[in-house]
């Protein structure tokens, strides 16, 4: 098959640079190393295919902030990695500014967060930071460790028709990844030779009846239909266990998280460089503060042949794309290419890897048509269909200070869709309200919270959208929170808060009673106040609810899905050498964290490219 160059670039710069100033060139070019890129760029290069890993960031796996798990509030917070995606959650620029943590720029170089801004401040939106760093979004997060339903994976199954996406199969790349550092070696559920480290905190204070968390986890498992004479066991339940209709069973268990034993976080940034450090050598090469600025395609001549992704432009330097907080106005680092010999992988995240395949030409042709991009492949998918978790929390400040320790619970509210869990929650010494810069609010020992995520959204409805053609700029992103069957989700939210709402008076002296701050503000004991309305609680959330867990925005599907951008092995559709790998491939948001699930999805995308390069001989 024959290809002349879309965008005539290799043999031009060839011939007018020297054989030795040509584009470098890998067999793989991976682009974004958190979930989804890093871990599959050490799995090619070790299966002995030059790889190349572009990171738009820096490594700090050595700087204690991201190093020890325990500084996530600190990682998540600090400028040395953040990006900062302001982002809406409807269509209503009234709703919006009802947001309470809804964020401003004075103009001066802060911040102000509030719905009073001072004069002249410009309205940012909500924010959503990710982490530009080695290791992505994996070294910025609180590090927990969940699987999805089994039906999250079967539904890929279902819309495609392709049984390695099976739950019992993508268990086996948790358990090819994992080294479990909590479990006696040999249970069957577990990995114990990976690269990624799990482990869970000492829950034995639940053994102790007089604490005032115990009380109140007692209470929750007298109304979640769990034996109250067992919390001992059932706070050190194996959250990632799979017995048969694990799905379906409401119970206590302890939090993993992908950290060792010590509190040193593990995550893709730790498989680099051990990969990169291997004295066997691997085919690995990593390249630092590089944006990527679009995928660089050959067009086909061939009757019948469709468009290939030959290699990917980049601009070098620190601090290139607009939501880096460092970003400097007007700054532009040089412009390169290197290419592909086989493939591209872009794993850019469900905000960037949309981006990247619009800047690249592939995407709804009427808004590439907008910015004058050239069209490669019409793919209305592109940037569609972004969902996420709704969170909220229960807010509180007792007369004294909680005793006793974390506790997790995954439960069914009353009017729940199915039998299936729709409430993960964690219960502590801690405030969790969302994201603002500077978060969290600290209020002081007394403080207690339950946050809830909510799984199962029933709203796909945002999108990623280009705002212009310059790869520097931030796309405009839109959640569109409760956008289809919102009364449901909020509902379940309402009823999830309520159950941990009564349980809290079980805490006893001298903690109550307690003082709410949300979503019912005031002093709410066993009978709920006039301030404190199922319809009142409906509303808090629908406005206040916030995220963190953006999918689907490139989502797998079948054959006759309009909407699916790719098929079940990550491949784009309508153009050959090009993948998305991270968790913008999912259909549906995975379950109620989609760290873990994201890096068996670039397990299995390993696998599946190496079958394919091993059947293609070039």
């Amino acid at each position: 098959m024959r290809y002349r160059l879309f965008i005539a670039l290799v043999a031009s710069a060839s011939a007018a640079l020297g054989a030795d100033d040509a584009p470098a060139s890998y067999d793989y070019i991976v682009v974004g190393s958190g979930p989804g890129g890093g871990p599959l760029a050490c799995d090619l290069a070790r299966a002995g295919y030059s790889t190349l890993l572009i990171e738009a960031g820096s490594d700090q796996g050595d700087n204690p902030t991201y190093a020890d798990l325990g500084n996530f509030n600190e990682a998540a917070n600090d400028e040395t990695t953040r990006w900062d995606f302001w982002v809406k959650h409807s269509d209503d620029p009234e709703r919006e500014l009802k947001f309470e943590h809804t964020t401003w720029d004075t103009g001066d170089g802060t911040f102000y967060v509030g719905q009073n801004p001072p004069p002249g401040a410009k309205h940012l939106g909500i924010q959503y930071p990710r982490a530009a760093v080695l290791g992505g979004c994996a070294m910025h997060n609180a590090g927990v460790c969940s699987m999805p339903a089994d039906e999250d994976w079967d539904l890929i199954v279902n819309k495609t028709g392709d049984t390695s996406w099976s739950a019992a199969n993508m268990r086996r790349y948790f358990k090819k990844m994992e080294k479990n550092d909590y479990l006696p070696s040999g249970n069957v559920d577990h990995g114990y030779t990976g690269w990624l480290s799990t482990s869970r905190t000492d829950a034995s204070w639940a053994a102790n009846d007089s604490l005032s968390q115990t009380k109140i986890m007692k209470k929750l498992a007298q109304l979640t239909g769990q034996d109250s004479t067992k919390i001992a066991d059932l706070a050190n339940r194996d959250i990632l266990a799979a017995p048969k209709n694990v799905d379906e069973e409401v119970s206590f268990y302890n939090m993993v998280q992908h950290a060792d034993k010590f509190g040193k976080r593990s995550s893709p940034n730790n498989y680099v460089r051990a990969t990169l450090a291997d004295p066997k050598k691997y085919p690995l090469t990593l390249q630092l503060n590089t944006l990527v600025t679009r995928v660089l395609f050959a067009n086909a001549t061939g009757a019948g042949s469709l468009p290939k992704a030959i290699g990917v432009e980049v601009m070098q330097g620190a601090s290139m794309y607009k939501a880096d907080p460092k970003h400097v106005a007007g700054t532009k680092g040089p412009v390169s290419q290197i290419l592909a010999k086989r493939e591209v992988i872009v794993s850019g995240g469900a905000f960037n890897s949309p981006q990247i395949l619009k800047l690249s030409g592939i995407g709804p042709a009427a808004e590439l048509a907008k910015f004058n991009i050239p069209l490669v492949k019409d793919l209305p998918g592109v940037g569609e269909q972004l969902g996420d978790n709704y969170e909220g929390s229960l807010m509180g400040l007792g007369q004294a200070p909680e005793d006793g320790g974390l506790m997790t619970l995954l439960f069914r509210t009353p009017s729940a869709p199915s039998k299936k869990r729709n409430i993960f929650t964690w219960c502590g010494v801690f405030s969790f309200e969302g994201f603002w810069p500077g978060f969290p609010t600290d209020y002081g020992p007394n403080e207690f919270a339950c946050a809830m995520v909510h799984m199962a959204p029933k709203s796909q409805a945002g999108s990623v959208t280009l705002l212009s053609a310059d790869p520097q700029d931030v796309p405009d992103i839109n959640f569109r929170f409760f956008e289809n069957h919102g009364e449901q989700d909020l509902k379940e939210l309402v009823e999830g808060g309520n159950i941990l709402r009564e349980a809290w008076q079980a805490a006893g002296a001298p903690v109550l009673p307690f003082n709410e701050l949300h979503p019912c503000p005031g002093t709410q004991g066993a009978t709920r106040g006039v301030n404190c309305t199922d319809a009142a609680q409906a509303e808090h959330y629908k406005l206040q609810a916030y995220s963190h867990h953006a999918t689907s925005t490139c989502a797998i599907g079948g054959d006759n899905d309009k909407l699916a951008v790719l098929d079940s092995k990550f491949r784009v559709r309508g153009v050959t050498g090009l993948r998305v790998v991270d968790a913008s491939a999912f259909p549906v948001v995975p379950g109620a964290f989609p760290s873990c699930p994201t890096m068996m999805l670039s397990t299995k995308a390993a696998e599946d490219i190496i079958a394919d390069a091993k059947n293609l001989k070039l």
